[in-house]
């Protein structure tokens, strides 16, 4: 019998990854896309509504308007800028913690894993399936394998059937993840992975520069895909 998950689909690197390798895994019963007033939010919808047409997959858009009241974060106040250029530095630990903080949503990903799971036990899916990665669990805790094995044991006790949560990318750098989404023949220009909403991705964000980084990494001309 095929293993049945649930992904949660941004649209970037990560989560994108992430729904072709379940797929290739087993079968994705549903990809869900949260708008929750991020300023990306168009966009981050456009690129998984692409992907999960390319791969045949059930797709739903969940929105949650009452992010806004938790707290300052720059995604989604528009009063807040996304540090962006000089203000970001991947390589410097302490300053990548200082942005992670403009950035930050009060559990969005407990609560995105949460809802998931309640789908997941409604369509029989034995696992949940986030977009994580080690690169950026050594800033955001709630991107780590210590944050999953935690849902792994509180959805034993609310879910019937257990749901655990499986991440393919989750032990994985961002040049890394990036050459898998190349191995399983991944269209890129579909993928989303800033923090804003323009015509290319704009480059200079925190997403953007560690997207870049991987894209040089691996050889491939940004110019296509980035503003700057």
């Amino acid at each position: 019998m095929k293993r049945k998950f649930v992904v949660l689909l941004s649209g970037g690197l990560d989560s994108s990854a992430n729904l072709f390798e379940a797929q290739r895994a087993g079968e994705v019963v549903l990809a869900i896309n949260f708008n929750y007033g991020q300023k990306a939010a168009a966009a981050e919808k456009t690129a998984a509504v692409s992907l999960t047409q390319l791969l045949g997959v059930k797709f739903k858009s969940i929105e949650l308007p009452w992010f806004k009241d938790f707290g300052r974060s720059s995604l989604i106040q528009n009063e807040q800028s996304i540090p962006r250029g000089k203000d970001i530095d991947i390589q410097d630990h302490q300053q990548s913690l200082k942005t992670a903080r403009s950035v930050w949503v009060p559990n969005r990903n407990g609560i995105f894993l949460n809802i998931a799971a309640g789908f997941a036990e409604a369509l029989e899916a034995e696992a949940i399936v986030p977009g994580f990665n080690l690169e950026e669990a050594q800033t955001f805790p709630d991107n780590s394998a210590d944050f999953m094995l935690s849902l792994d044991q509180s959805f034993s006790y609310s879910t019937a059937n257990q749901v655990k949560v499986t991440c393919f990318t989750s032990e994985l750098h961002k040049p890394e993840i990036l050459r898998r989404c190349i191995e399983l023949k991944i269209p890129l220009e579909k993928m989303w992975p800033c923090y804003d909403s323009k015509e290319k991705w704009c480059g200079v964000c925190e997403s953007c520069q560690r997207a870049k980084r991987a894209f040089e990494i691996n050889k491939i001309e940004t110019q296509k895909y980035f503003l700057e």
